[in-house]
């Protein structure tokens, strides 16, 4: 299967919301290693992953990441404004990734898979979905923003598969999809009243707010299911970096007990 580049947004900039002396939140360190760099090595264990490009603060990133990373661009004003300064290397590219530095708990397995999905829907957009049921089965008590469905109920990833070329005409949308991303009410106001009262009432499909963002847009867009709660749950305050570190022990005690267990 081809590969794919990648963008990784690291701009950033909440002072001290989750560790004071932290400037920008992809340097959060966890167990030693800044938050960022997890994601980065994740993307570096999918063999679906090319390039990667970051938006940041080039310096400190520079620093902790060196040549795990082949473009390094300076944080814009705006999280669409990075999305489009990420992007300007692959311009050129059918597809792309793009990822928020603070999922610190994905894998390149994760990575492959969503990838693989995605290519073989042909989609210009495709968005990772995952249902309330595993998300708090896999991390109790972690607050999280819920869309109810036809289907089920979902929240959604920290990650993209996008064709670049659909950018620029959608991007006073997009702009406003930015915006409103953690207010599912507001982006449904966007979709228009029928799309707000089905949402209201929990009576909307998947493949009924799909064909509503490919008509709205003039693309072809994908929600895809996944089993990986990971990929959507990231690190806002001091409670998800606890979180992050109950996850990671856990991981080690069961890599440590299989190891006992071939033996």
């Amino acid at each position: 299967m081809t590969e794919i580049n990648a963008v990784v947004l690291a701009g950033d900039s909440k002072k001290g919301a989750v560790q004071e002396g932290i400037d920008n939140k992809s340097l959060l360190p966890i167990n030693g290693k800044p938050m960022v760099e997890y994601v980065i090595d994740a993307l570096r264990d999918s063999p679906l992953v090319d390039k990667i490009s970051i938006i940041g603060p080039t310096l400190p990133l520079k620093e902790h990441l060196g040549d795990k990373v082949d473009y390094y661009i300076e944080s814009r004003d705006s999280l669409f404004e990075n999305v489009k300064a990420g992007l300007e290397p692959f311009a050129n590219d059918k597809a792309v990734l793009v990822v928020t530095s603070d999922i610190p708990m994905i894998t390149g397995e994760m990575v492959t898979d969503f990838i693989q999905k995605s290519m073989n829907l042909g989609c210009d957009f495709c968005y990772p979905i995952v249902e309330k049921q595993l998300n708090e089965k896999r991390f109790p008590g972690v607050e999280r923003t819920y869309v109810r469905l036809k289907d089920g109920t979902y929240t959604g990833g920290n990650i993209i598969f996008l064709n670049p070329s659909v950018v620029g005409p959608c991007e006073e949308f997009a702009r406003k999809l930015i915006e409103f991303r953690k207010q599912p009410w507001k982006t449904s106001r966007m979709l228009g009243l029928k799309f707000l009262v089905g949402l209201l009432l929990g009576s909307l499909s998947i493949p009924e707010v799909e064909e509503r963002f490919c008509r709205l847009l003039d693309i072809k867009a994908s929600a895809i299911v996944v089993s990986y709660p990971e990929i959507g749950n990231d690190v806002d305050k001091p409670s998800d970096v606890e979180m992050v570190k109950r996850y990671f022990n856990s991981m080690q005690n069961q890599t440590a007990n299989k190891m006992k267990n071939n033996i």
